[in-house]
């Protein structure tokens, strides 16, 4: 079985449907977040960054990063909305929480000591409860809750 090595839990500032986890040193990236974000697409990897899509417009969402020493086991499908898996190259081992209205956020994962390739598993519930909260009200706080998994590429 493989083992956990952190776990890291933050709130991430959701605008305009999205937040995102990219390197923590952007300057060298082709793509910076929000440049050619997908509209409606939960999951959408670029160079350096992960752009996660919420069901919500404007809230706080709970996130859950955890760092693996391997795959992790499975998770039961029955308890998440929806789920995703990309690839993650980082140069710096340090993966950043990107927010569309502030930026780069105090927020961060530390993979590694050094940069690699990541497998990234983006799980996410209570997205309908979002939605209609950020419609009728304009904000929720932790009602969406994601969970990310890292661990390193074989």
């Amino acid at each position: 079985m493989t083992e956990l090595v952190q776990q890291v839990q933050f709130d991430a500032d959701v605008g305009y449907h999205s937040f995102c986890l990219q390197e923590s040193d952007d300057a060298d990236l082709p793509v910076p977040y929000p440049d050619d974000t997908v509209f409606g697409q939960f999951l959408t990897a670029f160079p350096g960054r992960i752009d996660i899509f919420s069901a919500g417009h404007t809230h706080t969402a709970a996130v859950t990063a955890e760092v693996w020493a391997g795959r992790p086991p499975e998770e039961d499908p029955e308890r998440w909305d929806e789920y995703g898996e990309c690839e993650y190259v980082s140069t710096s081992g340090v993966v950043a929480v990107w927010s569309m209205s502030l930026g780069h956020t105090e927020h961060s994962v530390t993979l590694s000591d050094s940069g690699g390739t990541w497998q990234v598993q983006v799980y996410s519930v209570g997205r309908a409860e979002a939605e209609r909260l950020s419609a009728e009200t304009g904000t929720a706080e932790g009602v969406e809750r994601y969970l990310v998994r890292f661990w390193r590429a074989a």
